[in-house]
């Protein structure tokens, strides 16, 4: 069976429906998978070894260039790679207009949620095979369902398997170190600086060296003072991979609710993720390891909190 996964953005949706690729080779080990993915999100399905090709693009930079003649070319390099093979199934786990229409670019049937289940629901009127998913699931359970519906298996019973094989260390402190992630895209969900310190100076008295990421200049700013405030450290820019080779490495991660804090909880690190926009349940921090969600909508966690939760990761 040779089955594209369509799941281009953003980084924790990504990291939500790498699951599903180890339920497929349950069900079916000889399968054949591929995926579609945002290239700035390409390193994450690169390091599933079920996954035998990615294919990057880039629509998020090619829709605000639609009247250029290089955005037309790319997106037809794309869609070429897209046709080469006839697909037996293409799986839409994302349930948008823009990856369904990426979808039907494919060759084969395309499967992906009914009108009721999908995020939005004129996606499924580019669906040649609809299935029901609850939207009360979280966001792991709904793909691996909507994967389990179109493929026909039931869905295991067992833990979400994400199978990522962390890379190669590249940048990193000698000595062990924590993952402090303070940035995220939107002011809504940042936490106050002087508690990321604290933070930052109790997993210092727990003899990890706290690292601070950024991945834009403004970001990097905020990383540098709280690293200066707790005797932390910054890297620099690292790119997807090399900063999950970062994550993989650390002792304990304490993030935002970004990707590379639930990119963290899928390689299976000590994590707890920070919401003070909205609410975990159906996208809160999830992973094989001891992970924790704290927090919620008009519910800023208290330093005090997030520091017991830390407290209770370490114990053995």
């Amino acid at each position: 069976m040779r089955l594209l996964i369509v799941k281009t953005s953003s980084m924790g949706d990504v990291v939500h429906a790498l699951p599903v690729v180890a339920d497929v080779l349950k069900h079916d080990p000889t399968a054949a998978i591929e995926w579609l993915v945002e290239a700035a999100y390409a390193a994450i399905p690169q390091l599933h070894p079920g996954v035998r090709r990615v294919l990057p693009m880039s629509w998020r930079k090619w829709r605000r260039a639609l009247l250029s003649g290089a955005t037309w070319q790319a997106m037809r390099e794309v869609r070429a790679e897209l046709q080469r093979e006839p697909y037996d199934i293409v799986l839409d786990l994302q349930g948008l207009l823009k990856s369904a229409l990426w979808a039907r670019q494919a060759r084969g049937p395309v499967a992906g949620y009914d009108r009721r289940s999908a995020r939005e629901p004129s996606a499924a009127w580019l669906y040649q095979r609809r299935a029901a998913v609850g939207k009360d699931q979280h966001a792991v359970q709904r793909c691996r369902a909507l994967a389990a519906a179109h493929l026909g298996y039931a869905v295991p019973a067992t833990p979400p398997d994400f199978g990522l094989r962390a890379p190669a260390a590249g940048w990193g402190p000698k000595a062990p170190y924590a993952v402090l992630i303070p940035n995220a895209s939107r002011k809504e969900k940042l936490w106050p600086e002087r508690h990321w310190v604290s933070v930052g100076k109790r997993l210092r008295e727990r003899g990890l060296i706290p690292v601070v990421l950024w991945g834009a200049d403004a970001e990097q700013t905020l990383a540098e003072r709280i690293a200066a405030d707790c005797e932390g450290d910054v890297p620099p820019f690292l790119k997807v991979g090399e900063m999950a080779a970062v994550l993989a490495g650390a002792r304990q991660v304490v993030g935002l609710d970004t990707g590379f804090t639930h990119l963290a909880a899928a390689l299976g690190r000590p994590t707890v993720g920070i919401y003070c926009d909205h609410e975990p349940g159906l996208a809160g921090i999830t992973g094989p390891g001891r992970v924790a969600s704290i927090g919620g909508r008009w519910q800023v966690p208290s330093r005090n909190d997030v520091l017991a939760l830390i407290e209770q990761q370490f114990r053995p």
